[in-house]
């Protein structure tokens, strides 16, 4: 069963319009998610209600952990199927998919019935205190104890069916439940439709995401016999090899965004304990301007994960060369749009901001706030290319290894500090310090990375 064109795309097709076809669906989905998450801050901030939107705010590390589950199972088994496709194991290529989606599955149902149990102690932890506890619980009663399933899966399905080149199949599958998702929330969040404020938000988001599963198993059935990817429960037997495969690259991947869900709430507690009049306008400015900051973030994003497949399958197969074409053709895009879009972030973050509030104080908040975020564009575009190319070869020591300076070694410090020189406008800036370091260390090892698979093409 083997595909002549997803073979021709792997090896042939020239790479800028190979890394175009497989990154441009990619960065696509990607801003959908991010304006469908925008869609959220909008229209509950459309309410003109701080405690509505600090729900949103303060609910999304819950959801940032969701990343986690989807990180272990679908980059780690998509990364596991590119790299068997390179090597022409097909049979280990339907087994990792399989493994990956019923994992995944079984972590969704579990994740959701364990925030359900301890609900009470969760919200604490997230920063809800009595005024915002009632409106973080019914924002996570949709999004969590119902909709950690089709969350979960919805992305899974999309990292698996994106590893053999079906990029844009991927992408419009999760624009699908993106787009659904902006066109309910006016329905369901304003007083206009149901009124449900945040916990409206979060019926919408559930919905969509369900609506976006079910297209990629009508994708799968229409497909059968033209695709591996595979959900057949008798290719979910694990074999040992394909276990380690995935967990070698999902592991790290997963601990990096259990990482970041632990950055995301030091700072929302950071914010949530300034000593301002409302605390809660600190705490929606700085949800405003995390979530503005995340359509650069998701672009890096997108471009690093729309590749990985390229390069994974080029590594495997023995293909140096244009591993490493791909992978610098691919740096000098992003890193040149990251730079225009950071000068257009600093200039313009006053009205941007002023997008989502009509609340002097919130929009003065987040006028600062991202003006410190937008600084690390540049750089971590840098970081999350390194870190994607790590993924896709397997080698997930170096993933882990980033993550861990990424977010304990060098962001959370950097955000005690910074707060403890500049209250509350420093937490803006201990990403830029963290990742200034990252990108340079990411240029080095990948360098080196080069040079070693170029010394073992030469002997070979």
């Amino acid at each position: 069963m083997q595909d002549a064109e997803k073979v021709r795309l792997f090896e042939q097709v020239p790479i800028p319009k190979a890394v175009m076809t497989l990154a441009v669906p990619t960065i696509v989905s990607s801003l959908v998610m991010v304006l469908y998450n925008l869609a959220d801050t909008y229209f509950v901030g459309m309410l003109n209600d701080s405690v509505q939107n600090s729900a949103v705010t303060l609910a999304a590390p819950v959801l940032l952990a969701f990343n986690a589950v989807n990180n272990l199972f679908g980059v780690g088994a998509s990364s596991m199927m590119s790299r068997a496709l390179g090597r022409r194991e097909y049979d280990t290529v339907r087994r990792s998919s399989a493994t990956g989606f019923y994992f995944a599955l079984f972590s969704a149902v579990a994740f959701s019935l364990l925030y359900t149990s301890f609900r009470g102690p969760f919200l604490r932890v997230l920063g809800a205190d009595g005024t915002t506890e009632a409106a973080t619980g019914a924002y996570l009663r949709w999004t969590v104890s119902c909709g950690a399933v089709p969350s979960i899966l919805n992305v899974v399905l999309a990292y698996l069916v994106r590893s053999e080149g079906a990029s844009l199949h991927a992408s419009i599958g999760t624009m699908s439940g993106c787009l659904l998702n902006i066109a309910l929330d006016p329905l369901f969040i304003l007083p206009q439709g149901l009124g449900m404020g945040a916990a409206g938000a979060g019926l919408a988001t559930f919905l969509s995401n369900c609506v976006a599963c079910c297209y990629f198993f009508v994708l799968l059935f229409v497909r059968r016999g033209k695709t591996y990817v595979c959900v057949n429960p008798a290719m979910m037997r694990p074999k040992r090899v394909i276990l380690l495969g995935i967990c070698a690259v999902g592991v790290p991947a997963a601990i990096q965004n259990l990482l970041n869900v632990t950055g995301m709430t030091v700072l929302n507690n950071f914010a949530a304990m300034a000593e301002t009049d409302t605390a809660a306008d600190a705490v929606a400015a700085m949800g405003i301007a995390q979530k503005v900051n995340m359509v650069p973030v998701q672009i890096a994003l997108g471009f690093s994960q729309g590749i990985m497949p390229l390069v994974g399958y080029n590594y495997a197969s023995g293909n140096a060369v244009r591993m490493k074409k791909t992978v610098l053709f691919a740096g000098k895009i992003i890193l040149a749009f990251m730079a225009v879009v950071t000068v257009g972030y600093y200039v313009g973050a006053e009205k941007l901001s002023a997008l989502f509030m009509e609340n002097s104080a919130v929009v003065g908040y987040g006028t600062r706030f991202l003006r410190g975020m937008c600084l690390a564009m540049p750089f971590l575009c840098m970081d999350f290319l390194g870190v994607g190319v790590f993924q896709s070869c397997g080698l997930g020591r170096n993933a882990l290894l980033f993550a861990v300076l990424r977010k304990l070694v060098l962001e959370i410090p950097a955000l005690v500090v910074l707060n403890h020189f500049f209250p509350l406008y420093g937490l803006a800036y201990a990403q830029f310090a963290a990742e200034v370091v990252l990108a340079v260390a990411a240029v080095v090892v990948l360098w080196r990375l080069f040079r070693r698979l170029e010394r073992q093409s030469q002997t070979a």
